[in-house]
């Protein structure tokens, strides 16, 4: 059983960082991506990052570029995303995703948003 367990949330002002975390156990699979959603109240899910399993090719949406950074460490078996220069509209919840299938181009781009597994999700507060 996939499990994935987000962790690294918290509040910060304008213009902070943080570094978010997701442990993941019991996935197999060597294609298919890993990727960072985020829902803001009252708003659909979307995709922010994803990265290909095998070969690491990243893909990023355009509200993100050049602040966030998806990364992977396959011995450790944890995904991360370094968050920089954060927006009062970055706020949401942010959930660590993984499709076995999907490469991370694809994932991020559908409509709907369709993910295998997803953690619980972990909360980024940013105030102005």
């Amino acid at each position: 059983q996939v499990q994935l367990v987000e962790s690294g949330g918290g509040s910060v002002q304008t213009g902070g960082s943080l570094r978010l975390s997701c442990k993941i156990s019991g996935m197999t699979y060597t294609s298919g991506c890993l990727a960072w959603l985020r829902q803001a109240q009252g708003k659909y899910r979307e995709g922010v990052a994803a990265i290909d399993t095998s070969g690491g090719s990243t893909v990023y949406t355009d509200s993100v570029k050049g602040r966030f950074t998806i990364s992977k460490d396959d011995a450790k078996n944890t995904l991360y995303l370094e968050m920089n220069d954060l927006k009062p509209e970055d706020t949401a919840m942010y959930y660590c995703a993984a499709d076995p299938f999907a490469t991370a181009s694809h994932a991020l781009r559908a409509n709907p948003i369709r993910f295998t597994w997803a953690g619980q999700g972990t909360q980024v507060t940013v105030s102005s």
